[in-house]
């Protein structure tokens, strides 16, 4: 569907995207993260032709991206491109209008997206009397209107609240099920832990790390984490170390990288002498995953 090779792009003196490779299959529901400034929004701008690559191929459905294959994308971009005053419907058309779909076509379009992102019943309602929520679904609606092949949702439910998000994640879903390609970009990384096949961790304009969660998780020495509070943290380390544990400090909070998981009765008792506050076991998490590829 989607593929990237060697690809560079600089703005000046600063190289943003630096050598990039990334594929995604039809189908797939991708997800791109990365602090700001990683290369994200360079990378979709060059995938939409907005923007010229310095070197390097991209290619969609074998075509090399150009003027001609902006219709098999759809993106939804991080703010809401919609005129307020008009109506939900009125937006979908103007937008339909834009990629050349005809009257007919285009009416049956309209109706049939809004219905598929519950705005069925909205449609004559201006932009402006929606909620958030509904403004971001909508936005997202103008991307589907056409028909892609390949849908981009740069941060799809930033800034929403949570029945919100979870409205958008449903749609998600329904769109892997019916075979539409995703790429998301998004600093939720519970978002891309719930909805995406695969998962690139970009940094500096490359791909420092790539695959499914299950394959990401090898890159952790690790398949429980323990987070521990303690005013005795040299003391903890020092025991921890005895067992052959690695430890991090995840957000400020002092954890250990435990090979295999032990019952907590087991890891206290490991930890016996120490005063501890508070002890929690965690399955390794994406954010863990992140954070071991970012950091120096």
């Amino acid at each position: 569907m989607l593929k990237i090779t060697n690809l560079n792009k600089s703005y000046g003196r600063s190289q943003v995207i630096k050598n990039l490779n990334l594929h995604i299959d039809v189908g797939e529901v991708y997800g791109l993260l990365g602090a700001n400034g990683a290369g994200k929004t360079t990378t979709i701008n060059i995938l939409c032709d907005l923007l010229q690559a310095d070197s390097g191929d991209v290619t969609l459905n074998h075509q090399p991206v150009s003027t001609q294959t902006k219709k098999l994308i759809g993106i939804a971009p991080q703010e809401n491109l919609l005129y307020q005053t008009l109506s939900c419907e009125e937006n979908l058309h103007f937008f339909a209008q834009i990629y050349g779909l005809g009257k007919k076509i285009r009416q049956q379009q309209v109706r049939e997206i809004l219905a598929s992102v519950g705005l069925l019943d909205r449609a004559k309602s201006p932009v402006e009397t929606l909620s958030g929520g509904m403004q971001r679904r909508l936005n997202i609606a103008v991307a589907l209107v056409h028909q892609p092949q390949l849908v981009i949702l740069d941060e799809p439910t930033t800034g929403l609240d949570i029945e919100a998000r979870y409205a958008i994640w449903e749609l998600i879903r329904q769109w892997k099920n019916q075979g539409i390609t995703v790429l998301i970009t998004t600093h939720l990384l519970d978002e891309a832990e719930r909805l995406c096949d695969r998962i690139g961790i970009l940094k500096n304009g490359q791909i420092l790390a790539e695959g499914s969660l299950a394959e990401l998780r090898r890159l952790i020495p690790a398949q429980e984490v323990v987070v521990m509070q303690t005013k005795e943290e040299e003391k903890a380390i020092a025991k921890a170390q005895e067992y052959g544990y690695a430890y991090r400090y995840y957000g400020g909070e002092l954890a250990f990288l435990l090979p295999v998981p032990l019952e907590l009765k087991e890891i206290i008792s490991r930890f016996e002498g120490i005063a501890i506050n508070s002890i929690t076991r965690q399955p390794v998490r994406l954010e863990h995953i992140y954070l071991e590829v970012t950091q120096p």
